[in-house]
């Protein structure tokens, strides 16, 4: 009987472990379906193309390689809810870029402008691969040089 005593406080442990862990579980889901956000109503077909067209050029500052538009995160969420509220304010694609730029730098635009600031992030590409080109070809004609080497008849396969 009194082996039966020492498991009745952990038998109650786990019971009110299990218990916690199933309203910790139930409260994070209500919690995600509260903040399940429905998309933003346009005024009319124009205003769609248009912020459609601007959410794909900007980038969500926390995801990696993702643009607002396909990104599920809260603060793009807050984002496009920014875009839209600027494009209601009358103010054009460039103004709202400049906008989300100054607030969270360059890496916002897919696209970042051509200063001697992004000249790597442009150009680095193009002379990496004409690097490597130039490489090869000089690789290649090094090889190809050298005089061919008659077979030695004295070796036999």
């Amino acid at each position: 009987m009194s082996c039966a005593m020492n498991h009745a406080p952990f038998h109650r442990l786990r019971l009110a472990l299990l218990g916690v862990g199933l309203w910790l579980i139930a409260a994070s889901a209500f919690a995600q379906a509260g903040t399940a956000t429905a998309p933003p109503e346009f005024v009319d077909a124009a205003e769609e193309q248009r912020f459609h067209a601007l959410v794909v050029e900007l980038r969500c500052v926390m995801c990696q390689n993702q643009s607002l538009a396909d990104s599920n995160a809260q603060i793009a969420v807050d984002l496009r809810r920014e875009v839209l509220e600027l494009m209601r304010e009358g103010r054009s694609d460039a103004q709202i870029k400049e906008f989300l730029v100054e607030r969270y730098g360059e890496f916002v635009l897919y696209r970042p402008q051509v200063k001697s600031r992004t000249w790597l992030l442009w150009f680095g590409p193009l002379a990496l691969l004409l690097t490597g080109a130039i490489a090869v070809a000089v690789i290649v004609r090094r090889r190809g040089s050298g005089a061919p080497v008659p077979p030695d008849d004295s070796q036999e396969w």
